[in-house]
């Protein structure tokens, strides 16, 4: 299957299905000499791992990782760092009965109609199973960044229509969903039962921020940087729609409003979200996410078989209602290893 390898020097593959034995990556170009243990990628896999919300899947799964290699005495050695997590928690008869059915907002028509075969076990490579191995990847990129200064941040905007008023970054850590406002973050909880008691789930906005860039990364036409970071967070099962800096509010605004205007001591505004002409110039990167439902659903939809046949769906086994907020550490993975890869490429031709 091609497409499962992302960047140029700092390069991932990750690997595995959300039914099969592991899940996993394989990093392909990390710096040596970076101070790396388990713990740290741990710590990042914990963040993502099911049952910390209640939009959460009630599969319970531990995540414990092992690096496999590339890492000796605690710091990277400059070759391929290969990290596993088992898979201790799947349970694939749940998946017998719609096996030849196709679930509507998956990607099990589309990956039928490309392989001509696909694991129908908890959406196989589509699952956000998948995303162990990206965020493991994103813990090694972020060792590189810590060293450089760089840092990520990301938080929900909004949840299932509830939207958050304040941007307190002390707030973020104090719920569940990573909201900036305590008081949507209850209101966003009292949201997620209400969906959930219905059997349906919900989507939401995701702001991602990268601070202590420098000027001078990305290339220009086709290596930008924000068209790589746009693709890295469109890689992402759930995103629909990507935006940065100001976004599509500047389709209504004039030249004198959109330009961020510059002084001695830095630009004046950022609808640039931190990035002209690809390359970032020096101010913080801003990036928000549409995060869609999640498609599988307790409520019977309309669907067809592998024949072509009408069938009515239920989706049963384990699901999240919503992507946010596991979503959150994936978004910032993503952005990490895009960071990485760019460092390392501006680094080379220098």
């Amino acid at each position: 299957m091609a497409g499962s390898t992302t960047g140029h020097m700092f390069r991932v593959t990750t690997w595995g299905e959300s039914h099969g034995p592991a899940v996993g990556c394989v990093i392909d170009g990390c710096p040596p000499g970076l101070r790396l243990d388990a713990s740290v990628v741990q710590r990042e896999l914990d963040r993502r791992k099911p049952g910390q919300a209640k939009t959460s899947t009630t599969r319970r799964e531990a995540d414990i990782c092992e690096i496999l290699s590339g890492v000796f005495e605690g710091k990277t050695t400059g070759t391929p760092i290969s990290i596993l997590v088992w898979n201790k928690d799947a349970r694939s008869g749940a998946y017998e009965d719609i096996k030849d059915l196709f679930r509507p907002g998956h990607g099990d028509l589309s990956y039928q109609a490309r392989y001509g075969i696909r694991d129908w076990r908890g959406g196989g490579r589509a699952s956000a199973r998948e995303t162990i191995g990206r965020v493991a990847a994103g813990a090694v990129a972020g060792q590189l960044l810590f060293e450089k200064g760089i840092a990520v941040r990301v938080f929900t905007l909004a949840l299932g229509g509830v939207k958050a008023e304040k941007l307190d970054m002390e707030a973020v850590h104090g719920n569940p969903y990573g909201c900036p406002d305590s008081e949507a973050a209850l209101a966003m909880d009292a949201r997620v039962e209400e969906v959930k008691k219905a059997g349906d789930s919900i989507g939401g906005l995701v702001e991602l921020w990268i601070d202590g860039l420098p000027a001078g990364l990305g290339d220009p036409v086709f290596d930008k940087l924000d068209g790589d970071l746009a693709s890295a967070m469109m890689g992402i099962g759930a995103v629909k729609s990507v935006e940065i800096g100001a976004g599509f509010a500047v389709a209504d605004l004039k030249g004198s409003e959109s330009n961020d205007a510059m002084a001695a001591q830095g630009f004046l505004s950022n609808n640039s979200g931190g990035i002209l002409a690809g390359i970032s110039s020096g101010a913080r990167v801003v990036l928000r996410l549409a995060v869609k439902p999640i498609p599988s659903i307790g409520i019977p939809q309309q669907t067809v078989d592998i024949h072509g046949a009408p069938a009515t769906i239920v989706t049963r086994g384990r699901h999240d209602v919503s992507a946010i907020p596991r979503i959150l550490p994936v978004a910032e993975a993503m952005a990490k290893l895009v960071i990485a890869d760019h460092m390392l490429r501006w680094r080379a031709i220098q």
